[in-house]
């Protein structure tokens, strides 16, 4: 619990409230630390909202231009430096990715005028922080804390640039939502097996699910593929295409709840080159649906226990997927079984779970 009676303040800034899963990490963390008492400012760069969140939302993306210029970057800076400024938080908490160093250096050593927490959602740690060690540790050695969400992340950075102040705290599940979303109707009348992510780039390998798909026994089962996500649908169509398997492939783009098609499906699928911490496995757990995924860098480790709630299969090896595919669907006491013990996986994750590992960082003095 907060130790003060002064309400605390504490600013989350991110690029959005929509999509990404450090932006849905951001809106559940808002809405735990608005229940704990903190005084919660949302700071996002992109006018994009479509998360429930609790607290004050400051849209810095109403002031994008369409030019989006260096004139107007500086526009925003200022704007977010004379916000800090005027509001004195006890917190920042960082969730964006950081790739612009010269615009992070600014920010981490100028602007943000508080405990500041970056936060760290990618295997791909080169996103949050610069490949050299030396800038790294003039931006972040400083700072309250960086937040890892795995041990093998935490473990990564530490040992490529020496940063002292790094822990682990996991991604939440806000089992509340799920339950309250996960029973609206959906109008699918076959049984489906289901994939979930954005296809702006190959990290989710949707084109090589498709093929996986294509040559397992779904089909023959009447067991379609859906894939809810945005990105290009070219390169899936043509998939989709080359194996004649329209009818059984289906391209729902982005929903604002998946939870409802999550709750209806056989399990779900993740097939990505790599991760951070993938918060779709644990809304399927919360679903009740067990998973199958590549044992990718990091996270699916973390959540999955082969032949317990689902089934991890070796990184990349697309053979060993499919195979695992179709176990999953012909083993009915195994999937009975995975099912089963879905839920209760999750318990290390619940929302107020992890909440309480964040009050207790916060209270490192």
């Amino acid at each position: 619990m907060i130790l003060s009676h002064k309400k605390k303040k504490i600013a989350l800034i991110g690029y959005r409230l929509s999509g990404g899963g450090s932006d849905k990490v951001m809106a559940n963390l808002s809405l735990f630390f608005e229940k704990q008492g903190f005084e919660v400012d949302i700071i996002i760069v992109l006018n994009e909202v479509s998360f429930p969140y609790s607290g004050k939302l400051v849209n810095l993306g109403l002031l994008k231009n369409e030019s989006n210029g260096i004139f107007n970057k500086v526009k925003r800076l200022k704007a977010l430096r004379t916000y800090l400024n005027q509001n004195k938080f006890d917190f920042i908490i960082d969730f964006r990715f950081r790739t612009k160093i010269i615009q992070e250096l600014i920010l981490a050593r100028f602007v943000y005028n508080a405990k500041t927490i970056f936060t760290v959602h990618s295997f791909l740690i080169d996103h949050y922080m610069p490949n050299n060690s030396w800038l790294t540790r003039l931006m972040y050695n400083h700072c309250f804390a960086n937040v890892a969400i795995t041990e093998e992340m935490k473990t990564l950075i530490e040992n490529k640039h020496k940063l002292q102040n790094v822990v682990t705290i996991h991604n939440p599940v806000n089992f509340e939502e799920i339950k309250e979303k996960q029973n609206e109707k959906v109008h699918l009348n076959f049984d489906y097996i289901i994939a979930i992510g954005q296809y702006e780039n190959d990290i989710k390998q949707f084109d090589k699910l498709i093929s996986s798909y294509a040559n397992s026994d779904l089909k023959e089962k009447q067991i379609h593929l859906v894939i809810l996500g945005n990105g290009d649908e070219s390169k899936l169509q043509k998939t989709i295409s080359d194996y004649k398997i329209q009818d059984f492939v289906h391209l729902l783009g982005y929903q604002s709840n998946p939870f409802k098609y999550l709750s209806k499906a056989k399990f779900l699928v993740l097939s990505s080159k790599n991760e951070g911490f993938p918060n779709v496995i644990l809304e399927a757990l919360a679903c009740e649906i067990p998973v199958v995924s590549f044992d990718c860098d990091f996270g699916p480790r973390d959540m999955i226990t082969t032949f317990g709630n689902g089934i991890l299969v070796e990184n990349q090896n697309w053979k060993k997927l499919t195979e695992a595919l179709n176990l999953l669907i012909s083993d009915e006491d195994l999937y009975q079984k995975c099912k089963q013990n879905a839920l209760k996986s999750i318990e290390p994750f619940l929302l107020e779970k992890i909440g309480n590992q964040w009050l207790n960082l916060l209270q490192r003095d």
